[in-house]
C-alpha cells in the first residue's frame, strides 16, 4: 500500500481535495483533527501541555483551543514547543492507522507535512496550491478571523512556492482549473 501525503497552505483547499479522495474510496487521516483528539485523550500529553502552557490549557478536561491558539500564534518558541509535544504522538498514531488500511493507497492530510518531518515516511506528497489572495479570503471566511491573524498563521508555514516544489504532484485549486478531473487523473496514476 502506498502512503500518500496531502498538504497545502492554510486556505488552499486541501480538506476539499481530501474529501474527493474519500468519495473515491480512499481513506484519509486528518492530522489536525486527530491531533486535537490525541491532545484530549492522551493523559501523558495532557500533563505535558498543562506543565508547559498552564492550567488554562484545558477547560472541563477539554483542550482550550482558543487559549492555546492565542499563546502559540504569538510566540514562535511556544509554537515550536507545542509542535514538539504533539507531532511525535500524531505521527505515531498516523503510522498505526496506516498499517490498518487495506486500499491501494491511503492519505495523510496535514498542513505541516514537511515541517513536522512526516514527508520522509511517505511514498509521495500531493500539494494543493491556490493563489495567496484566494487562500487569505477562504481562511478569513472559514475561521471568521481577521486578516492579520490569517497572515500570522500563514507566516508559520513554509512558503507556498517552496512547499509546492517539494511535492511530487500539485493540484491547482484556483477556482479556474477544475479540481475533480485533477484528482481523478492522480487517483488513476496512484492505482497503477
Amino acid at each position: 500500500m502506498l502512503r500518500i501525503g496531502l498538504t497545502g497552505g492554510i486556505g488552499s483547499g486541501k480538506s476539499t481535495v481530501a474529501q474527493i479522495f474519500e468519495v473515491l474510496g480512499i481513506p484519509v487521516y486528518y492530522a489536525d483533527k486527530e491531533a486535537r483528539r490525541i491532545m484530549n485523550a492522551d493523559p501523558e500529553l495532557k500533563k505535558k501541555i498543562i506543565k508547559n502552557f498552564g492550567e488554562e490549557s484545558y477547560t472541563y478536561g477539554e483542550l482550550n483551543r482558543g487559549y492555546i491558539s492565542s499563546v502559540v500564534f504569538n510566540d514562535n518558541g511556544k509554537l515550536d514547543l507545542l509542535n514538539s509535544l504533539v507531532h511525535p504522538e500524531t505521527i505515531k498514531d498516523s503510522e498505526s492507522w496506516m498499517t490498518k488500511q487495506t486500499t491501494p493507497y491511503a492519505i495523510h492530510e496535514a498542513a505541516l507535512i514537511f515541517e513536522a518531518g512526516v514527508a520522509e515516511r511517505l511514498d509521495y506528497v500531493i500539494g494543493v496550491s491556490a493563489p495567496f489572495p484566494l487562500r487569505l479570503k477562504r481562511a478569513m471566511e472559514r475561521n471568521n478571523v481577521p486578516r492579520e491573524e490569517v497572515i500570522n498563521r500563514m507566516n508559520k508555514q513554509i512558503e507556498e512556492e517552496i512547499k509546492m516544489k517539494l511535492c511530487d504532484f500539485v493540484i491547482i485549486n484556483d477556482e479556474h482549473e477544475m479540481v475533480i478531473p485533477q484528482v481523478l487523473k492522480l487517483h488513476d496514476k496512484l492505482l497503477q
